[in-house]
């Protein structure tokens, strides 16, 4: 990678970690399909998640108290279980149909927060959060804007709400870099993205932290992951658009 691709890299992967602190998702959805133009898919892939890695431990440890562990470990648990069906359903589906599946989920997740849909936090909603999650997770390789629509409905606060969000991806993260590394697949490309990209992330998520700060009221917090959520499924259509 040349000078050039490094800085628009850098460039994206501030802009993605802005997002991921000010909303608690959005870093791979917005970093990965940006990055791959820069320096080709799978090395945007492995070096994205590595740094994703680093974004959700930051984020933790900041609110660590914050954190619904039950939550958390329930919704993990749950998706655990769907990850072979997942598995099931991206044999069955072409890649195209996937990705729009996938964009009409995170449009039904606006949508129900545009609506006002609110859902208690009950063992069976954060069950089937985290089985819906799971599954989307090896089918489409996307899985934090459908758990963001439901902690949104479920009327999580802003801090909980992130901080929940970080925690779960903290677990799954590493184990998705730790494949990468046994299929072959962490390049030095992939490194050196990791590598040139860490003050950019450092960068973006202060930014991105101290913006939602601001955002203490409930509501507007709700617009504000309403709006990401919007972004994310244009984005997503966009990529099935062009596969």
């Amino acid at each position: 990678m040349n000078s050039s691709m490094i800085l628009g890299a850098a460039g994206i992967l501030a802009a993605a970690a802005l997002a991921q602190a000010a909303t608690g998702f959005g870093f791979s959805l917005l970093a990965v399909p940006l990055l791959g133009l820069v320096a080709g898919p799978v090395d945007a892939v492995v070096g994205s998640s590595v740094l994703a890695c680093l974004i959700n431990a930051v984020a933790v440890a900041r609110d660590h108290g914050a954190v619904r562990w039950r939550t958390a470990r329930t919704v993990l648990a749950a998706g655990l279980a769907g990850l072979p069906f997942g598995l099931l359903l991206l044999t069955v589906l072409p890649a195209r149909s996937l990705t729009v599946l996938i964009a009409f989920c995170v449009l039904a997740g606006a949508a129900a927060i545009w609506r006002g849909l609110r859902i208690r936090g009950g063992r069976a909603a954060m069950l089937t959060s985290g089985f819906v999650s799971g599954l989307l997770t090896t089918a489409t390789g996307v899985n934090g804007p459908p758990m963001a629509a439901a902690f949104s409905a479920m009327g999580l606060p802003p801090r909980q709400f992130r901080a929940t969000l970080a925690a779960i991806f903290m677990v799954v993260g590493p184990l998705g870099v730790a494949g990468f590394v046994l299929a072959g697949q962490f390049t030095t490309r992939a490194g050196v993205i990791a590598l040139a990209g860490l003050p950019a992330v450092v960068g973006g998520w202060w930014a991105g932290d101290r913006l939602f700060a601001r955002l203490t009221d409930p509501v507007l917090f709700r617009r504000v992951v309403l709006a990401a959520l919007c972004v994310a499924s244009l984005i997503t259509l966009a990529r099935a658009a062009t596969a």
